[in-house]
């Protein structure tokens, strides 16, 4: 299929630039365009129909990773092949990698971006719970202010956040890890790089011994949208790397409490399966990760 009719395509090189333009358009009149890998489609087969597509492709100062003494920033046009490469994201970083080196094909990742998964918050998608694992914050700008808000807040059910049509995603900030911090993600798909039918992402930290001081586990892929697992999170709290009954326990207390739905790729208690043997290996690299 083809795109309804688009009156005016907009290419802005500053952020500035970019809010100005998003101003003079009513809600849903304009279409801000990250990669397009997601949203493109949708255009075709003309779910929305925008007056204005503003492509944020030439804001270089959308996209950047930075690593220093306050945490992470990563710049919302930062594409997901840059994130896969950079030995800066390591510890509880590391989750980021896992994710951004598995969306997708080549192509994908040489073009889709973070930013754009996360404001487009498909079901089946690998950056929200990586997100949310990762105690992420969400900084947005427009035309009147800016603000922040936390990763949990921004993400609803697939295909819903708390932006405003007026606002623009411009960086993703993790706070400065714990000491002895590691994170993993990992996903499984019907193919090689597929979307994730679950994705399962790990973020702890432990003490000198190994034992588990904090923990975050955050689930993808599913029907409401991904979310943390508190309950489980507090089972890992205490535990070690070696504590396979614990592990096991935390892992059940995930899949128990989340809903699960069955459709074409798999039924809800595969899914809920696939929580407990993902998440026991995504744990103990997570564990790894700390001690190195």
């Amino acid at each position: 299929m083809y795109p309804a009719e688009i009156e005016t395509y907009a290419r802005p090189t500053t952020l500035v630039e970019a809010t100005d333009l998003l101003s003079c358009y009513r809600p849903g009149d304009a279409l801000l365009l990250a990669g397009g890998q997601s949203v493109m489609q949708a255009l075709k087969t003309r779910l929305i129909r925008p007056r204005c597509i503003i492509d944020l492709q030439a804001v270089a100062e959308l996209r950047n990773i930075i690593v220093d003494e306050d945490g992470l920033r990563i710049g919302a046009m930062t594409n997901y092949a840059s994130i896969a490469i950079n030995e800066k994201l390591y510890g509880s970083y590391h989750a980021l990698r896992d994710a951004a080196s598995r969306v997708g094909d080549r192509q994908v990742r040489n073009r889709g971006t973070i930013g754009g998964s996360v404001c487009w918050n498909y079901i089946a998608a690998c950056m929200p719970p990586v997100t949310l694992a990762l105690d992420m914050q969400l900084e947005l700008v427009s035309k009147g202010g800016s603000r922040k808000v936390s990763a949990e807040t921004f993400l609803g059910a697939p295909l819903e956040t708390n932006r405003d049509e007026n606002e623009i995603l411009v960086s993703l900030i993790a706070p400065k890890p714990e000491k002895n911090s590691g994170s993993a993600y990992k996903k499984w798909g019907l193919v090689t790089d597929a979307l994730p039918v679950i994705g399962v992402c790990v973020n702890l930290n432990t003490d000198e011994q190994g034992k588990c001081l904090h923990a975050k586990i955050a689930l993808g892929g599913l029907i409401n949208g991904p979310c943390r697992s508190y309950e489980a999170e507090k089972v890992l709290v205490g535990t070690t790397s070696s504590n396979s009954t614990a592990i096991a326990e935390a892992t059940k207390t995930a899949s128990d409490q989340v809903e699960t739905q069955s459709d074409m790729w798999a039924d809800a208690d595969y899914r809920k399966q696939l929580i407990r043997s993902i998440g026991k290996e995504v744990i103990e690299s997570a564990f790894l990760r700390a001690a190195d």
